[in-house]
């Protein structure tokens, strides 16, 4: 299979726990970039989260905030927004439980609790600036994915709270929060039919359980070698840990770079 576009997580799988990006990682990808194979970005994250990383490597093209809100080589080409209906039931919901909740559109991130110890942790720990204060932003803006802070003991108290919306942990003080038919690969589907190349020509590479139906759905799903166990069985080539090379090796395997 001659594959043409390759879509990159990026915690645990272009960047390592320090949130630096390896230098063999860079030079795959301009190799990559080289012969004429599209880089794209596909992450939870938010696009104000990473646009230092675009412009490390060269990309203008990406999947953003787990699928809702895809840009490509500049231009956006799909957005789908939660509900305001269902933002508001569940931060009604979260407040009864006395859970801060952040609230993310395209372009602007802010929390309705700026002293909440497990949201200043979590969010710490992308190592990116903190969100502003505004407990009505969800009311002002889009939403497209929001961020719950709560232990994992705790999440049962969240299970069928507000039909049509789903939970992925990322932190074990904080979980996305989205509709329950978003997924990486909704957003990747969408920007395949804007460019005409069929998921057969895609390769993907991820680590976290958010990549599950991203990696399922292309020609060549690929986990890296610290990926989360349960997303090993949806890959169909399991690479080296993202500091040993992984992305490198990965695009060796898939005969996209010497």
């Amino acid at each position: 299979m001659s594959y043409k576009i390759v879509f990159f997580d990026i915690d645990g799988t272009l960047v390592d726990d320090r949130k630096q990006i390896p230098p063999g990682t860079v030079q795959a990808i301009r190799e990559l970039q080289s012969r004429g194979v599209e880089a794209v970005i596909a992450t939870g994250r938010a696009p104000y989260f990473f646009a230092p990383l675009l412009e490390t490597l060269g990309i203008d093209s990406y999947v953003s905030l787990n699928g809702a809100y895809v840009v490509y080589k500049g231009e956006p080409v799909f957005s789908r927004e939660i509900p305001q209906a269902s933002v508001k039931a569940f931060v009604s919901h979260a407040a009864r439980h006395r859970h801060s909740l952040v609230f993310e559109s395209h372009s602007a991130f802010y929390t309705n609790n700026d002293s909440d110890p497990l949201m200043l942790e979590s969010v710490t720990s992308l190592r990116v600036d903190l969100p502003g204060y505004d407990p009505e932003f969800w009311q002002k803006q889009p939403i497209y994915q929001m961020f719950l802070h709560c232990e994992s003991a705790e999440e049962p108290l969240y299970e069928r709270a507000v039909p049509g919306l789903k939970m992925i942990r990322w932190h074990e003080k904080a979980m996305d929060v989205m509709p329950d038919d978003r997924s990486k690969a909704q957003g990747i589907e969408a920007l395949l039919a804007h460019v005409g190349v069929s998921p057969e020509a895609a390769v993907a590479f991820g680590d976290g359980l958010n990549d599950k139906e991203m990696l399922a759905l292309v020609g060549l799903g690929i986990a890296m070698g610290n990926a989360h166990e349960e997303l090993k069985p949806y890959a169909d080539y399991i690479t080296t840990h993202v500091e040993e090379d992984g992305i490198g090796n990965g695009l060796r395997y898939a005969g996209l770079i010497d």
